[in-house]
């Protein structure tokens, strides 16, 4: 059987973001890009990196913004699907997508030092 170990965000990181599932690290607030987006399930916000999330296959698909190709990501620990990462944007005003992660309101929930 494989262990699999949990990213924790350092304590410098006052303000984060973790599974509403199983409470494993998500992201740091610093890392926050937009909480304008939506996902599939609502809201969602896109942010520019993530831990405890491993990625599926890309496929492509027509999002609100036009087509991308995205790959669903999901929790490392409990394995419910958070949201996506772009692999590519087909758009030039979509190219900042790249690379980046949307996570989905309904499966996240603050973290530390948030008043």
């Amino acid at each position: 059987m494989v262990k699999t170990f949990q990213a924790y965000l350092p304590n410098k990181c006052h303000r984060t973001y973790s599974c509403v599932h199983c409470r494993a690290h998500l992201a740091n607030h610093d890392e926050l890009i937009s909480k304008s987006f939506q996902g599939s399930q609502g809201r969602a916000y896109l942010f520019n990196s993530v831990v405890n999330v491993g990625c599926g296959p890309a496929e492509e698909r027509v999002l609100l913004t036009g087509l991308h190709a995205v790959a669903d990501i999901y929790c490392e620990c409990c394995k419910t699907t958070l949201g996506w990462k772009y692999e590519h944007a087909f758009e030039s005003s979509q190219k900042y997508k790249e690379g980046k992660f949307i996570i989905e309101l309904a499966h996240m929930i603050k973290d530390n030092g948030w008043e």
